[in-house]
């Protein structure tokens, strides 16, 4: 019987998305011959992931803490990083200093592809986008994409969906949505605006109608779904080596009412990040509230007239019910420590849109894809729903999670011998982890109809 080396695997981060990756990295620990150290500036956290594992280690100290980081950093056999995306880098440097293998869940940013020549020079694999969206999108897409070209057909029109929901049964709130993983993150959704293609066209759109009509369609048995296009759209294109498609977007995925609610947040300026200066002095939501409503026109301007000249009658209960449920229209205290609207946004959403215990939240995933033979046209639909376990146990933490330990173990077994900088677009990375997924109950379902 073949004796493996002890290998240790070092993951910074222990929020919301690292409970089940921490969970499976404990469980295949024993069976591999890992052990696990788990950092995170929150050390009660991150004992609290850990638990009693006796494969598992929980330290706490600053990213920033450059002897600190490269002694554990030195000590692994491969690092993971689900550090907020602007820390990603500082981990970088260092896994490329000490010739060590990285992973995340992030996109590629233009700091991390800075760094492709050294990761390239020092023989090593940075594998990024490696999480649910971006991630198993990616490498769903392209088994389905890969399948349609080695058979000799054209793709026309790529579409992609993905969103992190509340399942219908915690459904209980006017904005049918709770917060299952970063709130920082879900504030700013569409700051970027976006950039696609529809029928040969190039389409920009700004953030302030990012939210604007989101238009529906149905998934399964769920209830319609709305979409708005991510950020970057295009530059996928030619990572999936589809520059001619016609059609080509990525979207998330939200329901109706918080589509038409979050137009109308970012229409009043609650998620302005610049605005510290002139809110010096307020003190109350309220006061925050009317302030900002009344940049909006010259005069005096109420929630009722705000209603009348900014939105559609059919909604104006729908909103007022979204507001209140928000507690904008009380008199309360804000926090001490805030440097803008946004920051007030975001407390008041981890505050009325947080998990409760028992929740489940969902995660909803669905490919449309056209493609033509000789002079027939066909549509596949591919779709994933995740339901989570609880507020801990989320979907969210199992489709980010999942991907990433998977990958982890199939490196450090040998099965993935890949060198470079790269997202999981490539056969030898997707096939084995979609794979496994499966034995998870990461399954999609497909389906292929004729069009014309």
């Amino acid at each position: 019987m073949e004796i493996l080396s002890k290998k240790t695997i070092l993951l910074f981060g222990a929020g919301k998305s690292a409970t089940v990756l921490i969970d499976f990295l404990l469980s295949n620990a024993k069976k591999e011959n890992w052990t696990v150290t788990v950092v995170d500036a929150d050390i009660k956290l991150a004992q609290l992931k850990v638990a009693s594992s006796p494969y598992g280690k929980a330290v706490s100290f600053d990213i920033n803490n450059t002897e600190e980081r490269n002694k554990y950093i030195s000590k692994s056999d491969i690092v993971i990083s689900l550090l907020p995306p602007t820390l990603h880098t500082i981990a970088a440097k260092s896994c490329i200093e000490l010739n060590k293998n990285m992973l995340t869940a992030s996109y590629v940013d233009e700091q991390i592809r800075n760094l492709k020549s050294e990761i390239e020079n020092k023989n090593l694999l940075f594998l990024c986008e490696m999480g649910l969206d971006p991630g198993i999108d990616h490498m769903s897409a392209m088994q389905i994409i890969d399948k349609i070209r080695a058979d000799g057909r054209k793709i026309t029109s790529f579409k992609s969906h993905c969103g992190g929901l509340v399942a219908p049964e915690s459904d209980d709130n006017p904005w049918h949505y709770k917060i299952s993983w970063n709130s920082r993150n879900i504030l700013l959704a569409g700051k970027a605006g976006a950039v696609y293609y529809n029928k040969g066209t190039k389409v920009e759109v700004p953030y302030k109608i990012i939210f604007e009509n989101c238009p529906e369609l149905n998934v399964e048995n769920l209830k319609p779904l709305a979409w708005y296009p991510n950020r970057d759209s295009v530059s996928y294109m030619k990572l999936y080596e589809l520059e001619k498609t016609e059609t080509f977007i990525r979207t998330t995925f939200r329901y109706a009412a918080f589509c038409r609610g979050w137009d109308k947040i970012i229409q009043l300026g609650l998620t302005d990040t610049q605005d510290a200066e002139e809110l010096k002095g307020i003190k109350k939501i309220n006061e925050w509230f009317n302030y900002k409503l009344s940049k909006l026109e010259k005069g005096e301007i109420n929630w009722k007239k705000f209603l009348d000249l900014f939105v559609d009658e059919k909604f104006h209960s729908e909103l007022t019910n979204q507001m209140n449920y928000l507690g904008v229209f009380e008199s309360v205290d804000i926090p001490v420590s805030f440097n803008s609207s946004a920051d007030i946004m975001q407390y008041i959403i981890e505050t009325k849109l947080s998990l409760k215990p028992e929740d489940k939240d969902m995660i909803v995933m669905l490919h449309e894809i056209e493609y033509e033979i000789d002079k027939d046209k066909f549509n596949i639909e591919s779709s994933l729903v995740v339901k989570g376990e609880n507020s801990l146990r989320t979907a969210m933490a199992k489709t980010v999670g999942l991907p990433l330990g998977i990958a982890t173990k199939l490196i450090l077994n040998g099965t993935i011998q890949l060198k470079g900088l790269h997202i999981p677009t490539k056969k030898e990375i997707y096939v084995p982890v979609l794979k496994e997924l499966e034995e998870h109950g990461i399954k999609f379902h497909e389906e292929i109809k004729q069009i014309s």
